[in-house]
């Protein structure tokens, strides 16, 4: 266990070394481009299978337990470790990631990107897979900055170099919010371990151990420094501005990868060292945390239904940014709470968006591909996209996705934002019930706005336009005439990339018990200071 997940965290590593090499002469296919891709479909490939291996042998008996635990001293003088460990909370996202990071590989395989040498395009795909996968894995506050660091480089480029128009303002918009949220956030993980002695997070975790040197003050300025550095990431509003303009521009597996896995790695921070190591401060920030994240539930939702009428010219893929915005406003809010109850609703939002919004952007992806572009006028136009009638299996998953999205009982999404809700009901003891009362009432307008919004998409996309209904405001109706152009239904390679996401969602949905019996114990203890 130990050697699986450290070499779950190194293999995409070497990939992305070996991606960079002239392919061996036995292994160069048709050409070297395509060897470069079927390289990154193969490391992606063994490292999920490493992952579901380590899934498999977790001893789901104790799963508040680290386990696959290595443990070496890196840099003696700091106290700095190489400390691995995965346990409830964290293999979930680590098999999201290594799922999703094989899936964008294979469907690149077949739908490579516009832009540079594919070599590149893959090492920055695999050195992405490593920096993800190693945050959800190190134990110690310093290598945690690191790999949190480190996935920023690669996303820049894939953005700046394979993402559509606007790419390079997207990318730069990108890089320097993240990069000054860290600055903020680095200020803060430095406080802590200068001040307890040790930046080991179990340690730090427990009651009884160096957390007990963190006074109050030191605990409020430490939450205030790293909650800005992780809410930039999360997004939490009003820090979230990078967003909707990243994902527009960004290429189809850069979307997935941004809202699939790196959006996860801001609330996770917040699970795995705000939480548990600084809950006095936690504490008093916790009502603004969770207002803010209310306030962002109904802007996501308004910015949507703002996108989605006629005439406004939004964009499929900036409407589904925005709405990601909305749906971590559910997982903030639930982490808010500090219950047992919201932080595990938060989690499984955490997958579960995941799952479906990675599956929506393969899908908005894979429809600009078809039509050009992904304008909603000009897909609910007369001449637009209809999918009902033209792909109707392409159609139909579009519907399912946006269906999971919107909450209903049944499908993944549902879950996670009810426990939320539910955190925010009864929030922890001395959290004002009242103030949190008011941020589930706006959290549930949001459902219903959500639902709007999304059943509008379906409408305009999938059904297709009205001539005079559909033509914007002082424009003259589309011609009968108009010719119709042919969108092809879901091809094979496409069954394989989105078929998993689809499934995952069910299943999530039917059985829920299978996440939440790994992340409830291992959330009791970390909110009962590791007893």
């Amino acid at each position: 266990m130990q050697l699986l997940l450290a070499g779950v965290v190194v293999l995409p590593l070497i990939g992305a070394l070996a991606a960079l090499l002239p392919a061996p002469p036995g292994l160069r296919g048709r050409n070297p481009d395509q060897a470069v891709l079927r390289h990154g479909v193969t490391v992606t490939g063994v490292v999920l299978a490493a992952t579901i291996a380590l899934a498999i042998g977790f001893d789901h008996d104790q799963p508040a337990r680290m386990q696959a635990t290595t443990d070496i001293s890196w840099i003696p003088a700091l106290d700095i470790r190489i400390h691995l460990g995965v346990d409830g909370i964290s293999l979930p996202l680590v098999v999201l990631t290594a799922l999703l990071t094989f899936l964008c590989a294979l469907y690149s395989y077949f739908k490579m990107p516009t832009g540079p040498s594919p070599k590149a395009f893959v090492a920055l795909l695999l050195t992405l897979e490593a920096g993800t996968l190693a945050t959800f894995a190190v134990l110690d506050l310093m290598l945690f900055f690191l790999a949190f660091e480190m996935v920023l480089i690669p996303m820049y480029f894939l953005i700046a170099r394979w993402g559509g128009a606007g790419k390079q303002a997207a990318a730069w918009k990108f890089i320097l919010y993240t990069l000054l949220g860290s600055v903020v956030m680095l200020l803060g993980l430095l406080l802590i371990g200068v001040k307890s002695g040790t930046f080991d997070m179990v340690a730090l975790a427990t009651d009884n151990g160096p957390k007990a040197q963190l006074s109050h003050t030191v605990q409020l300025l430490a939450v205030l420094a790293i909650g800005i550095g992780l809410a930039v990431k999360a997004p939490m509003w009003p820090l979230h501005s990078w967003l909707p303009d990243a994902h527009t521009a960004a290429p189809t597996v850069g979307s997935v990868l941004l809202a699939g896995v790196l959006l996860k790695m801001g609330t996770y921070g917040f699970v795995r060292i705000a939480l548990p190591i600084t809950p006095e401060g936690m504490h008093t920030f916790a009502p603004y945390l969770a207002a803010l994240a209310a306030i962002g539930i109904i802007y996501g939702s308004l910015a949507c239904l703002a996108l989605v009428r006629k005439g406004a010219k939004g964009d499929l893929k900036r409407l589904i940014a925005y709405s990601s915005v909305g749906h971590m406003g559910f997982v903030l809010l639930g982490i808010a709470s500090m219950t047992p109850t919201g932080v595990n609703g938060a989690l499984f939002a955490n997958i579960a968006h995941g799952l479906i919004t990675g599956l929506l952007f393969f899908l908005v992806g894979a429809l600009k591909d078809r039509y050009g572009s992904s304008d909603l006028d000009t897909l609910a136009g007369s001449t637009g996209a209809a999918l009902y009638g033209k792909a109707p299996r392409f159609g139909g998953l579009l519907a399912f996705a946006a269906v999971a999205s919107l909450g209903i009982p049944g499908l993944a999404g549902f879950w996670g934002e009810m426990l939320a809700m539910f955190g925010a009901f009864r929030p922890a003891a001395g959290l004002s019930r009242p103030a949190f009362l008011t941020f589930m009432v706006l959290a549930g307008l949001g459902t219903l706005l959500t639902a709007a919004y999304l059943l509008l998409v379906v409408r305009r996309v999938c059904m297709g336009g009205h001539l005079a209904a559909e033509a914007a405001p002082g424009e003259e109706p589309l011609s009968m005439d108009a010719p119709t152009p042919v969108i092809p239904d879901i091809a094979r390679y496409e069954y394989a990339a989105w078929t998993p996401l689809a499934v995952l969602t069910v299943l999530a949905g039917l059985w829920p018990a299978a996440l939440l019996g790994l992340t409830n114990p291992a959330v009791q203890q970390l909110l009962g200071g590791g007893k």
